[in-house]
């Protein structure tokens, strides 16, 4: 049979699988694969490398540095640590569940099962700890196959029921296929979302790390063979603790506990609580603002963190106060599109600092605050070019800057307002539901559908052009606002632990008109894969002032 490889033909003896092939390519291009194959892309498809190559394909290899190569070698790496854990307490006596992200690793929890029921074992021993990794590089030295297979779905249910894992039961409840793919090592089976490593051999570069109390498993980023440095993001962890713990108060801790929600018609009730809550977090920011007698609020976060909607309902909420907010967004201080700088690539790099016109900024706040009335810009985004349109502001003793975009955190924006005018607000979508024990949900995923839901209305952005140029967001976001987040004052999750049910209902079409030849189809079809999790949420009973009213419509605030 004939494939295709970074645009060289190749012949290949039938029934050759992708793991033989990338082995031999590993051996023979060293210097375009530095580090392991760990999965591949056929014509726009993720296929793991057990997968038998056919007549025709164009095969790209994947890494563990690149993006699906690295959740790949992620997800396997849950799985040799569930392996190792059995080989310490045999017949299913500890399950290590997974929390959520932080830096580039997860923090997890150690469960102890006694009479059939999983207790937390708070704050593990550091023998404990040290004795799970050597049993997980045991396993790596011993290069065990990772073996997928396909098994009857009410089987599968029953098997985890048995385990004691209730958030799988409840997840695949709801699982239209008649069959799930479950993944055994050494003696275990677990279900994943998404595609594995084929055995434990490629797994040897990772890092256990007791915190809190719990422990970090720590991975690999941008060096597929060195474990990236952990630097505790301390505020970070707090919110996406009390978020977690928020849910457990709900029973929502799951995806298919939300599904069992939906089902058993309480999401009016979610929904209401979740607002409300919202609505109360807000309050006391502002309340704390007012406190402090600072005058400028920074606000700053990631892409389709919901900023613009923060700002309107904290404005609001210093307007009960006896306050007057004036919103002041920095995408007026763009410069010209031909004065943008650009990326690695050559393309306009519009996240960059660079690109707003700093000098400007500061100037204009400086005289804000010597009591002079100032015409402000606007940007005008089809023609690139700032304009003016008699839009003045001067400033009362009663009124707060309210100053909204991705550099917000950023002394060098700034540099002209002194510390002790500036309250820093960190806000960012921290997705508070697990799929279920052993997978996380990625906050970026759920930013990134509410941002392909979003400019599909407001922009006529296509679905598959939105996740195009997500790569170059999370860049920016890198290197623009992480690195900043911990400065902030204050840190708020804009993450509605019902919204992804609700996106569904907009994102889904949107996916579903990629072609399976397009190059953004294999991302589109792990999104939809995702959603299918979720039971649909109406919108009827979302206010019209809620966060995700910025996204799918309806909002009643200019967004």
């Amino acid at each position: 049979m004939r494939i295709e490889i970074e645009g060289e033909q190749l012949q290949y003896p039938e029934g050759t699988t992708l793991l033989e092939i990338a082995r031999e390519e590993q051996e023979r291009r060293p210097q375009v694969y530095g580090e392991d194959i760990v999965l591949a892309e056929v014509d726009h498809h993720l296929r793991e490398l057990n997968y038998v190559a056919g007549e025709g394909e164009k095969i790209r290899f994947l890494t563990s540095v690149d993006k699906n190569g690295r959740r790949a070698y992620r997800r396997s790496l849950i799985l040799l640590m569930q392996a190792a854990a059995d080989r310490l307490a045999p017949k299913g006596h500890i399950d290590i569940r997974v929390e959520h992200s932080l830096g580039q690793g997860y923090f997890c929890h150690i469960y102890i099962r006694e009479e059939g029921e999983y207790r937390l074992l708070s704050h593990p021993k550091p023998r404990m700890i040290e004795e799970l990794k050597e049993q997980m590089l045991q396993l790596v030295v011993e290069d065990r196959p990772i073996i997928k297979r396909s098994v009857a779905t009410d089987l599968a249910r029953e098997y985890f029921r048995r385990e004691g894992l209730s958030d799988k039961v409840s997840l695949l409840r709801y699982r239209m296929d008649s069959h799930t793919n479950l993944y055994d090592l050494d003696g275990i089976s677990d279900y994943f979302y998404g595609y594995m490593v084929p055995s434990t051999g490629l797994l040897k570069y990772f890092d256990l790390q007791i915190f809190a109390d719990g422990f970090m498993i720590l991975f690999p980023y941008k060096e597929g063979k060195k474990v990236a440095d952990f630097e505790p993001a301390m505020k970070l962890f707090d919110v996406q603790e009390k978020s977690g713990n928020w849910s457990a108060r709900l029973n929502i801790p799951s995806v298919g506990a939300l599904d069992d929600a939906i089902a058993a018609g309480r999401i009016r009730e979610i929904i209401l609580a979740q607002e409300a809550l919202m609505e109360e977090q807000i309050g006391n920011i502002a309340s704390r603002i007012i406190d402090t007698g600072r005058r400028v609020v920074m606000i700053a976060g990631p892409s389709s963190s919901g900023k613009t909607t923060f700002s309107h309902r904290l404005g609001t909420q210093l307007m009960a106060r006896g306050f007057t907010p004036h919103p002041f967004p920095l995408d007026s201080y763009y410069r010209g599109r031909s004065q943008v700088p650009l990326d690695e690539k050559g393309e306009k790099d519009f996240e960059a600092i660079e690109a707003l016109d700093i000098e400007l900024f500061n100037r204009n706040i400086t005289d804000l605050f010597a009591g002079k009335r100032v015409l402000l810009p606007e940007y005008n985004f089809t023609t690139g070019k700032r304009e003016y349109h008699s839009r003045y502001m001067e400033l009362g003793e009663r009124d707060i800057l309210l100053i909204e975009g991705i550099h917000g955190l950023n002394d060098r924006l700034s540099y002209s307002i002194p510390a002790s005018m500036k309250y820093k607000i960190y806000i960012s979508a921290l997705t508070q539901l697990g799929i279920d024990e052993h997978n996380p949900l990625s906050t970026t995923d759920g930013r990134l559908l509410r941002r392909i839901v979003r400019d599909a209305r407001t922009r006529g952005t296509s679905a598959a052009d939105t996740i195009a140029m997500w790569d170059s967001v999370r860049r920016g976001e890198e290197s623009g606002i992480f690195p900043f987040q911990e400065m902030a004052d204050e840190m708020f999750n804009s993450a509605l632990i019902y919204e992804i049910g609700v996106l569904k209902l907009y994102a889904e079409p949107l996916l579903y008109a990629i072609e399976k030849e397009d190059p953004a189809y294999a991302e589109a079809h792990r999104l939809l894969k995702l959603l299918d999790y979720f039971l649909a949420i109406p919108t009827e009973d979302i206010a019209n002032n809620s966060l995700i009213r910025e996204f799918i419509g309806g909002s009643c605030f200019r967004v």
